[in-house]
């Protein structure tokens, strides 16, 4: 891991969740129990490449775990990030974070004191499709950001050219059993914070428009659901992303 980001307030610490390669940090004078983050990265990243955005989320507060996903970082990396590995690798990635998350959130309360009662899902890209889902099959988490992700799973899915296989046919069917907009009835009235580019080439924005615009419709407080798009914006996490989640995080957690 790269050198540690020095601070006399945040607690950076590389740990393994039931073998899960984890960096969790945690301000040191939090009051206990701590409100508490889980981030998720994206295809080809890994948990060292998200740990500035750790950072900046620890130093208000918060305490901040950022696995890495199966197939990346520490857990048997592919050699190559390209889209044949996608079509073979990304929703297996995904179905992976969503079964461990529980024993990360249990050893985030139990060893770390975060609070059970606030707990937050982040995630960028690929991270973002993760963090949809384990808010849709988690009622007790209490806010959901995604940059440039997606929370209409098959429609994303249905533009991903694969041939007709077993795997691809379960993974279909997963992809529509666990898909955030199959389940809008455990998302309504919870805070939920869409940041995405208008002119993202590699996730396209037009399916969180259709799956905020149909959730928004059944939402009683509105303030509650949000989706800023970032005008000629790629494939990117911005300064001011950071900033939206940081008040949204405020306000909901």
């Amino acid at each position: 891991m790269a050198e540690y980001i020095k601070s006399n307030y945040i607690i950076e610490e590389k740990v393994y969740i039931k073998g899960i390669p984890t960096i969790i940090f945690k301000p040191k004078e939090a009051k206990e129990p701590i409100p508490t983050i889980v981030f998720y990265h994206g295809w080809s990243s890994s948990k060292e490449s998200q740990r500035l955005r750790g950072f900046i989320l620890a130093s208000v507060g918060y305490l901040v775990a950022i696995p890495d996903g199966i197939y990346h970082g520490e857990r048997n990396p592919l050699s190559n990030y390209g889209m044949e590995e996608a079509k073979d690798y990304f929703w297996d990635v995904i179905f992976k974070n969503i079964e461990e998350f529980g024993v990360i959130k249990e050893e985030l309360v139990s060893k770390y004191k975060g609070d059970p009662n606030r707990i937050a899902v982040m995630g960028s890209s690929m991270g973002g499709f993760t963090a949809g889902g384990i808010f849709a099959q988690n009622t007790i988490i209490k806010s959901l950001i995604v940059f440039n992700g997606c929370c209409w799973w098959e429609n994303f899915n249905k533009n991903i050219e694969v041939k007709p296989t077993e795997k691809y046919e379960r993974i279909r069917n997963e992809v529509k059993n666990l898909d955030p907009m199959n389940h809008l009835d455990r998302l309504v009235n919870r805070p939920i914070l869409l940041l995405h580019g208008d002119s993202d080439t590699l996730v396209p924005v037009e399916s969180q428009r259709i799956f905020y615009n149909k959730l928004n419709s059944i939402y009683e407080d509105k303030e509650k659901l949000k989706l800023i798009e970032y005008p000629g914006l790629n494939h990117f996490v911005t300064t001011n992303m950071m900033e939206e989640s940081i008040n949204w995080l405020g306000k909901y957690l």
